[in-house]
């Protein structure tokens, strides 16, 4: 599988699970989708620099949510 469609697969996967409102944080990925801590961080830079998630405040440091 390629890297685009894997990075596909997750953000699917994901967003099945949490879709726009619910937030949720680098343990949740790393249970979600089997990733280390360095995997999964690196996932959150990818999709926040795509701009697919932004930072949640008022939930706590590392919190994300999908964008509208």
């Amino acid at each position: 599988m390629t890297e685009e469609k894997r990075t596909f697969v997750h953000v699917y996967k994901l967003f099945e699970k949490f879709g726009f409102d619910e937030a949720f944080e680098r343990s949740a990925i790393m249970e979600l989708l089997e990733l280390k801590g360095s995997g999964a961080s690196k996932f959150l830079s990818k999709l926040v620099q795509a701009d697919i998630i932004e930072t949640v405040s008022g939930h706590g440091k590392g919190k994300y949510k999908f964008k509208k």
